[in-house]
């Protein structure tokens, strides 16, 4: 079954109309709506959990205004909804949800389940300045929902399930082998994530040799300090067991997966990306990287030819064990789509991600791949002058 949303005059967005495949994409320039989009999504599927999670913490709001948009989406954001001649409309599978019903909470005495694991861009600030996870209460009543959600999952995973472990990373029972390798190799550089302590407090640091000294948190690389909170939600994501997926967990939604990382690194994490497209959640990722259209682009390629998985895992650089074959299997059956969020707040369907389309989003691949192609272009005139 195909699932779509539709947002129309909502903050920066005119109509964006998106139909989901199992892995969708989003790209664009900043400010144009694609993470209020996904922020639409999660509360259209998981509006119950949404209010019980805020109602447990503390917030309140009025059950038929758009005051809540500030609860949900952060301080001053009940200003993008619009009640005058272009008002604002949300459609979700056909269906219009208005700003009564969305705030407006279920009475339900058992908690709901979620449906959408939601990893938001500020997912650093998951940690505090000593390398140890913030709580829900940690944040203000203005700051937005995801990034508080995101870290209280964190926190009770790390409190509950990884409690005796000390060694975070490499760990042999969380990711296969190949992944482990990978990122060790492309973003730890050959150095243990672990938990330690400095007084009474608690703290994640990394380690080389068992007699060096710990490096505290903010002694890390950026990019290691944007990944590891994205790490340990994977690690959340993929139990270690028959079980491939959490709980009634459908979807996954990873807000610029690239940040702060080489471009080494990204092509990791695209590979975890895969692996959870294995595992059977349905992925929506946006971006500002081109490596991550890159991959879509090539898997749409080697779907179009019937290629082997094989050449999906030689994008990777990994080895082609049995098990990493099985990923590559499953992913190439899997449907992938692309949209351009633009500056005049409307999206385009660019999944084709021909080069030489007559369409120059789609050709430019929504502005990922122009400024390669102008300086490969004066590089060239410069060449044959």
């Amino acid at each position: 079954m195909t699932t779509s949303l539709k947002i129309e005059n909502l903050g920066p967005i005119s109509c964006a109309d998106v139909a989901f495949g199992d892995l969708t994409v989003l790209v664009g320039p900043q400010a144009t709506g694609k993470s209020i989009f996904l922020q639409f999504l999660k509360l259209a599927l998981d509006k119950g959990y949404i209010h019980d999670q805020l109602r447990k913490h503390g917030s309140v709001w009025e059950k038929n205004g758009v005051d809540f948009l500030d609860v949900y989406l952060g301080e001053g954001m009940c200003g993008i909804w619009r009640n005058n001649d272009n008002a604002s409309r949300i459609v979700y599978n056909g269906k219009s949800l208005n700003m009564i019903q969305l705030s407006t909470p279920y009475h339900k005495k058992e908690p709901y389940k979620k449906s959408v694991f939601y990893i938001p861009a500020q997912r650093v600030l998951s940690f505090d300045i000593h390398g140890w996870i913030r709580t829900f209460e940690g944040f203000t009543n203005g700051d937005p929902f995801s990034i508080r959600d995101f870290s209280e999952v964190f926190r009770l995973f790390m409190q509950l399930e990884l409690r005796n472990i000390v060694n975070l990373f490499p760990q042999p029972n969380r990711l296969k082998k190949e992944y482990r390798d990978l990122l060790s190799k492309h973003v730890f550089g050959n150095f243990r994530l672990r938990v330690s302590s400095r007084g009474a407090q608690k703290r994640l640091v990394l380690k080389n040799k068992k007699d060096d000294k710990p490096i505290p948190f903010m002694a890390w690389s950026s990019g290691q300090r944007e990944f590891v909170p994205l790490l340990l939600g994977l690690y959340w994501l993929m139990p270690p067991a028959k079980i491939h997926r959490r709980d009634d967990l459908e979807w996954v939604v990873i807000e610029e997966p690239e940040m702060g990382l080489h471009p080494c690194a990204i092509s990791v994490v695209l590979l975890l990306v895969m692996e959870l497209l294995w595992r059977g959640y349905r992925v929506c990722l946006s971006t500002h990287s081109p490596h991550v259209l890159d991959v879509v682009w090539a898997l749409r390629i080697i779907q179009q030819y019937k290629a082997s998985e094989g050449r999906l895992l030689d994008i990777f650089d990994v080895r082609k064990t049995e098990s990493m074959e099985k990923v590559a299997k499953a992913v190439i059956k899997k449907e992938s789509k692309v949209y351009f969020f633009d500056r005049n707040g409307n999206t385009k369907d660019i999944s084709n991600l021909d080069p030489g389309s007559e369409d120059v989003k789609e050709a430019g691949w929504g502005g990922l791949s122009e400024f390669s192609g102008r300086v490969a272009d004066v590089v060239a005139s410069v060449v044959n002058d």
